[in-house]
């Protein structure tokens, strides 16, 4: 039995099919607060637990009999980073134990052993809530990922109307960058051979590091026309998000993430053939970003 957290999400929407098709006689069971939301094909398929993976009482459910379990905590802007990942995951640690689930696989980040870890925001949260799992006796494995290609859907409507995207980086500085649904293979590969043991990361980097400025590069040939690039001040961008409502811890731990990303909070991994994952952004530019620039 493997359960599935955020099926629905962006790395659980390719994961969920990828294990319909490889997972053979392994039982599948999601938990979802809308099970309308799962694919039509996927509903009959597998067994539904609804409500929400942070409630105790729903994880009592969908734990029971469970062998691995894919754990994904959903960003929440109204929450302190403390609270929205690890008291999101502390009743997770507990029905593991009370349920004898073995194999965990989490999505974190990398910047694990970088001077940045304990100052990175919203990377330094996740990576506690990767110490609460690891510590709780699992095998774990904890997803270290880059920011993702996806961040830029984001970003279509100013690209379609003003031929702009922006982040607060250098624009040349070149750092690792991931399609979601290779941090999808990457967990299908883990959940479905359980033949490890204790508790490690396991980087997911893309195939190149990218800077800005390549991103518009490529956006620019890849679209059929000039996209560029423009650096966002980070007092500027905490402003920003605040006055949209944010809670303010939430607001300055994305602020100083992104700040720790700048300063070379990701390339703290050796890319190797390991390490690395084949979608390309030229791909991914081509099949995903394409059709909602042009939409």
């Amino acid at each position: 039995m493997i359960v599935i957290t955020a099926p629905t999400g962006n790395i659980g929407r390719h994961l969920l099919p990828r294990l319909l098709e490889s997972a053979g006689g392994e039982d599948l069971r999601v938990i979802v607060r809308d099970p309308a939301r799962l694919p039509d094909a996927a509903r009959s398929r597998v067994e539904v637990v609804t409500g929400s993976h942070g409630d105790a009482a729903v994880l009592d459910r969908a734990f029971e009999g469970a062998d691995a379990v894919f754990w994904l905590v959903p960003p929440d802007a109204s929450l302190p980073p403390r609270d929205g990942f690890s008291r999101f995951t502390r009743p997770a640690v507990k029905a593991f134990a009370a349920h004898g689930v073995r194999h965990v696989v989490g999505v974190s980040a990398l910047g694990r052993g970088t001077p940045l870890a304990d100052r990175a925001g919203l990377v330094t949260a996740s990576l506690a809530m990767d110490d609460l799992i690891a510590g709780s006796g699992v095998s774990y494995r904890a997803l270290a990922n880059p920011s993702f290609f996806e961040n830029l859907l984001e970003e279509a409507d100013s690209i379609r109307e003003h031929g702009v995207f922006t982040d607060t980086v250098d624009p040349d500085r070149k750092v690792p960058l991931v399609a979601v649904a290779d941090i999808a293979a990457a967990a299908e590969a883990l959940l479905l051979d359980r033949s490890w043991t204790g508790t490690g990361s396991v980087p997911v980097l893309g195939p190149q590091d990218l800077s800005p400025a390549d991103l518009a590069r490529i956006m620019t040939e890849q679209l059929g026309r000039p996209v560029r690039y423009e650096r966002q001040p980070l007092d500027e961008m905490h402003t920003t998000l605040v006055g949209y409502g944010l809670d303010e811890e939430f607001v300055q731990a994305l602020v100083d993430m992104k700040r720790a990303k700048d300063e070379g909070l990701d390339t703290g991994v050796t890319r190797t053939p390991a390490t690395s994952s084949p979608t390309t952004f030229e791909q991914w530019c081509a099949q995903v970003l394409k059709p909602a620039v042009l939409a």
